[in-house]
């Protein structure tokens, strides 16, 4: 079982190339997660660099899921915290990515379960997300989230197709 932990501004950016690699290889894959296939190294660089300073700022949580054999990082996913001022109680699950080659080993159900608690730990009692991927909802129903609806032609997949994608929420207890 992997180890799940939250990083620091400093461990995000320490971590960034990992966190890098597995962002490229989920886009590469087919995931759709804002970015276009190919992903450019430094657009993926960009983007981590943004989300450690958030982190920094409080904003958001960043976890990641370690390798326990030392083989580095297989996923990550955020919890973020900052939200309208009439939504202190809500968070958003954002960019759950786990690596092709750590897929159907429980990664995604650990994250999953350490974003809910990290949540909580925050003072959170509702989150949401969105995905554009069957294996992801199917995932998302057995940790008990309600499937909200679909909206059609929603975004493009990383090959420019466009993607459909589905709203959940789950209420913290």
């Amino acid at each position: 079982m992997p180890t799940i932990r939250a990083l620091t501004e400093a461990e995000a950016v320490e971590h960034q190339a990992a966190l890098c690699d597995i962002l490229m290889d989920c886009v590469a894959g087919g995931a759709s997660v804002s970015f276009m296939d190919p992903l450019p190294p430094a657009k993926a660089a960009g983007f981590w660099a943004g989300v450690a300073a958030s982190v920094g700022r409080g904003e958001r949580v960043l976890l990641v899921a370690e390798d326990p054999r030392g083989d580095g990082l297989l996923g990550t996913v955020q919890v973020v915290l900052d939200q309208p001022e009439n939504q202190p109680h809500r968070g958003d699950v954002s960019k759950m990515l786990v690596h092709r080659r750590a897929r159907r080993q429980g990664v995604g159900a650990a994250l999953m379960q350490a974003a809910e608690d990290a949540a909580r730990a925050a003072g959170k009692t509702l989150l949401v997300l969105d995905t554009a991927s069957d294996d992801a909802e199917r995932l998302y129903e057995r940790a008990g989230w309600h499937r909200v609806g679909v909206i059609p032609g929603y975004a493009l997949l990383p090959d420019g197709r466009p993607c459909d994608t589905t709203y959940f929420y789950k209420v913290l207890g």
